[in-house]
């Protein structure tokens, strides 16, 4: 089983950035990761126990082996298997710089959906 990146095309500041993740991950040679957009598939959904609203909200990847990232944590999982980015990743792992970036993208994620939400986006 590949790794697989749960994310909501509809807010296109969230498509942006997975686009943009997508294409430097597949430049470095990494192709088995499927990538799922849960606004053409809600249904998806299911398969990581989680309401589609929650996943609109947060971006979640779940690993080979079955392990469930969400938010921050899918971000810095994501980073962790990119060459260029493993850097990132690992710096953002340190303990004071993971809290703040969990704060930082919890609060900005739920500014993002509300906002998504009120521009009518799904």
């Amino acid at each position: 089983m590949s790794s697989k990146v749960y994310y909501n095309s509809a807010c296109p500041v969230c498509n942006a950035g997975i686009k943009d993740q997508r294409q430097r991950m597949e430049a470095c040679g990494i192709k088995d990761i499927e990538w799922v957009d849960v606004h053409a598939h809600p249904e998806a959904v299911s398969e990581v126990g989680a309401s589609l609203e929650q996943v609109r909200e947060r971006l979640y990847v779940k690993d080979a082996d079955g392990e469930l990232n969400i938010g921050a944590d899918a971000f810095t999982r994501l980073w962790s298997e990119t060459p260029s980015q493993r850097w990132l990743a690992s710096l953002l792992r340190l303990p004071v710089l993971k809290q703040l970036t969990h704060l930082a993208y919890n609060v900005f994620a739920r500014l993002l959906y509300q906002w998504n939400r009120a521009k009518r986006h799904w």
